[in-house]
C-alpha cells in the first residue's frame, strides 16, 4: 500500500514544486492577480494542500512540563508558572496569515469550474482548516475577534474588538457540521476526508464542553452538555461507519507500540489520519532526543498510573510508594513497558542523545528521573529505517475514549458502552474489562477532587494511559480545571539508601551511589559485577549540592528532576495574554482573567 502511496506523494510534491513560481505570480499575497487562478480543481487542490500541517515527530515532545514529564526545556508553562510573566514576555499566539489564506480561499472558490460537490468539498476542508485554527486560538486566549472576510489594511474590522467566546465557538463548530457533511469520504490516502474531519470535531467538542463544565469562571456550565452531546455524536458516526477498529496483532506485548514504529499505516484500520514517510523523499525527522538524557523525562507519577496486570491499582500494592525500578515493572499493564525502557530493554540505536550499549542500564542525571521514553523512539540503527516511520496523528482509540468521557460526562456511561471502548483498548493489551462495579481508587479521586464518578474517573485513567506522550495531556489538565497538578514537582527512581542497585531485572547489581561526601574513584578502580561490566558511580545528595543525582532525603528517596515547578495561578494560567503590542495597535482589545 506505501508503494502505492509513494507514486502519490511524488506526484503531489513535484505538482506542488513545479508549479510554486507559477503559483506565487497567479496568487500572491495581494489579491491583483487572482482572477488567474482558482479556475479549475486543480487550483483548488493546489492551494488546499498548501494549508495541510499536521503533526509529526514533535508530537512525542508535547507532553513535555505536564505531570507526564519533567523538562529542562524552556517550555511557555514553565516559563509562565516560575516567572512574572506579562503581555510583553508571553508573545506569541497572535498570528492571523494563515486565517486570511483559508478566507482568500473561500472568498474565491466560486471561480472555479468545477461540479458543485467537487467545490463543496474543497470548501468544506478549507472551513476544517478555519475551525482548526480558531479553536486553537480560543484555547489560547478565550475571546477572539472572528473574521470570515478577506481583510485588507482599510477594512474596518481590521482593529475591532474581540468576540465572545461563545460566538466564536458557535462559528467554529457551524465550520465543523459543513466540513463533516461537504468533505467527501473516500480521498487519496494522506488527504483530509470527512472522518479527519469528524474526529477533530469531536476532540473540541469535548474540550469545550469539559472546559464549560469545570470552568466556573466563565459561567457557561449551562451549555456544556451542548458540545458533550456533540463530542458523542462526532464520534458515534465514525464508530458506526465500521471503516476503523483497533490494531490488534495477537500479541499483547508488542501490539500496542507497533502503532509507533511502523513504516507503513497506510492500511492500518486504527488510523484515522498518519502523517506518512518515505526515506529520501519525506524523512521521518525522528530522532534519539525523546529517548536520551536531553530536555525531557518521564516521571515516576505516569508510571504509577498504569493498572497491575490483574486490573486492580497500583496504589492498592503494600508499599507501593517506595517501589524501586525493577518491582515498579512487575506485572503491570503491557503498555507500560511499551511506552517506558523498562529493566532489561535492550538499546540499538547509540547515538549523542541515546548513549550507553545494548546491555542497556538507565541512566541517572542531574534534571532527569531516571527514567527514559521509548513510545517514539525508533530503535534502530538503519537511518532508512527510521526516516520511514509513519506518525499515527488520529487514531481510533481517541474516538472510543472521547465517546466513554462524553458519555460519562453526560450521564449515560453503561456497560455496553465500556464494551465498545474502553475495553477494546484494554482487549488489545489483554488486560481485565472495566465494569460499571469498580470502586475508586482514592490516588485518582484526590488527583480529581471535582470528580465523584469512579468509571469517569478511570476513563479519564485510561486516557492518560493510552494516549501518553500523543500531545494530549497538557490539554486534557486544561480542560478539567487539573492546573494545579503541574506544581507537583515529576519524580524519578526511588532508592531506600546508599549502595549498589540492580536495574536491569537481573539480580545483577548496574549502579552505585555514594554520598556527596565519597568520590568517584578512577576507572581502573572502579568495582565491577559478577558480569565483568564497570558498575556505574554517582554521588547523590540534596538539591543544590555539587553531586550528580538528587534525591529528595539527599540520601535516599526519589530522583529530583525538576527542583521548582512554580505555582499555577487558577483561572490567569488557563490562558495567554494578548501580546502588549497587539493590545497597543488595537486599544479595544482587553486582556482576560488578570493578564496585563
Amino acid at each position: 500500500m506505501k508503494n502505492v502511496f509513494k507514486l502519490s506523494l511524488l506526484v503531489l510534491i513535484f505538482t506542488l514544486l513545479s508549479c510554486n513560481d507559477d503559483f506565487l505570480e497567479r496568487v500572491p499575497e495581494t489579491e491583483i492577480a487572482v482572477d488567474n487562478f482558482f479556475s479549475t480543481e486543480e487550483d483548488l487542490s493546489i492551494y488546499i494542500n498548501s494549508l495541510y500541517s499536521f503533526p509529526g515527530f514533535g508530537m512525542y515532545y508535547d507532553d513535555e512540563a505536564s505531570d507526564n514529564t519533567a523538562t529542562t526545556g524552556n517550555r511557555e508553562i514553565k516559563t509562565i508558572m516560575t516567572t512574572d510573566a506579562n503581555a510583553t514576555t508571553i508573545t506569541s499566539g497572535w498570528d492571523w496569515g494563515t486565517l486570511r489564506s483559508i478566507n482568500l480561499f473561500l472568498a474565491n472558490s466560486d471561480r472555479a469550474n468545477v461540479s458543485e460537490e467537487i467545490r463543496s468539498h474543497y470548501n468544506g476542508v478549507a472551513r476544517f482548516f478555519r475551525a482548526q485554527f480558531y479553536m486553537d486560538k480560543v484555547k489560547r486566549f478565550s475571546n477572539v475577534p472572528w473574521y470570515e472576510d478577506v481583510l485588507t489594511t482599510t477594512s474596518e474590522d481590521l482593529y475591532k474588538e474581540s468576540d465572545s467566546r461563545e460566538y466564536v465557538i458557535e462559528k467554529i463548530f457551524e465550520d465543523y457540521e459543513f466540513a463533516v457533511n461537504h468533505i467527501l469520504e473516500n480521498q487519496p490516502t494522506g488527504a483530509i476526508n470527512k472522518w479527519v474531519s469528524l474526529a477533530y470535531a469531536s476532540r473540541n467538542a469535548l474540550y469545550e464542553g469539559t472546559f464549560r463544565k469545570y470552568h466556573h469562571e466563565l459561567k457557561l456550565e449551562d451549555s456544556a452538555n451542548t458540545y458533550l452531546q456533540l463530542a458523542s455524536d462526532y464520534a458515534k458516526q465514525i464508530m458506526d461507519s465500521g471503516n476503523f477498529s483497533i490494531h490488534k496483532t495477537g500479541n499483547v506485548n508488542t501490539g500496542y507500540s507497533s502503532l509507533f514504529n511502523s513504516q507503513d499505516l497506510t492500511s492500518n484500520a486504527e488510523i484515522i489520519f498518519a502523517n506518512i514517510h518515505i526515506a529520501n523523499l519525506k524523512n521521518s525527522g525522528t530522532g534519539a532526543t525523546v529517548f536520551g538524557n536531553y530536555e525531557m523525562s518521564p516521571s515516576r507519577d505516569l508510571v504509577a498510573s498504569y493498572l497491575m496486570a490483574d486490573g486492580t491499582y497500583f496504589s492498592g500494592q503494600s508499599n507501593y510508594q517506595i517501589k524501586t525500578f525493577v518491582e515498579e515493572f512487575m506485572n503491570r499493564d503491557p503498555r507500560l513497558r511499551q511506552t517506558y525502557a523498562f529493566p532489561g530493554w535492550e538499546l540499538n540505536y547509540v547515538s549523542n542523545y541515546s548513549s550507553g550499549s545494548t546491555n542497556y542500564v538507565q541512566q541517572l542525571n542531574k534534571n532527569f528521573t531516571g527514567y527514559h521514553q521509548i513510545k517514539g523512539f525508533i530503535n534502530n540503527n538503519d537511518p532508512d529505517y527510521r526516516n520511514e516511520i509513519d506518525v499515527p496523528v488520529l487514531r481510533y482509540a481517541e474516538v472510543l475514549l472521547n465517546y466513554a468521557e462524553s458519555q460519562a460526562e453526560l450521564g449515560g456511561i453503561s456497560q455496553t458502552i465500556l464494551d465498545i471502548t474502553i475495553n477494546e483498548l484494554r482487549d488489545r493489551v489483554g488486560m481485565p474489562f472495566l465494569t460499571t462495579t469498580v470502586i475508586t481508587d482514592p490516588v485518582q479521586a484526590a488527583r480529581y477532587p471535582d470528580v465523584n464518578n469512579p468509571l469517569l474517573l478511570e476513563i479519564r485513567r485510561e486516557r492518560r494511559v493510552e494516549l501518553a506522550f500523543e500531545g494530549r495531556r497538557l490539554d486534557d489538565l486544561n480542560r478539567w480545571k487539573s492546573g494545579e497538578i503541574l506544581e507537583k514537582e515529576p519524580l524519578g527512581l526511588y532508592f531506600p539508601n546508599l549502595g549498589k542497585f540492580d536495574l536491569t531485572g537481573d539480580a545483577i547489581n548496574d549502579i552505585i551511589l555514594l554520598d556527596a561526601s565519597q568520590s568517584i574513584p578512577d576507572i581502573t578502580n572502579r568495582e565491577k559485577n559478577s558480569l565483568g561490566i564497570t558498575l556505574v558511580y554517582y554521588r547523590v545528595g540534596n538539591v543544590g549540592e555539587s553531586v550528580d543525582v538528587y534525591l529528595t532525603n539527599g540520601t535516599s528517596g526519589y530522583v529530583v528532576a525538576t527542583p521548582e515547578r512554580g505555582a499555577f495561578e487558577d483561572p490567569k494560567h488557563y490562558y495567554r495574554p494578548i501580546p502588549a503590542s497587539e493590545v497597543t495597535l488595537n486599544s479595544k482589545l482587553v486582556q482576560l482573567f488578570g493578564w496585563n
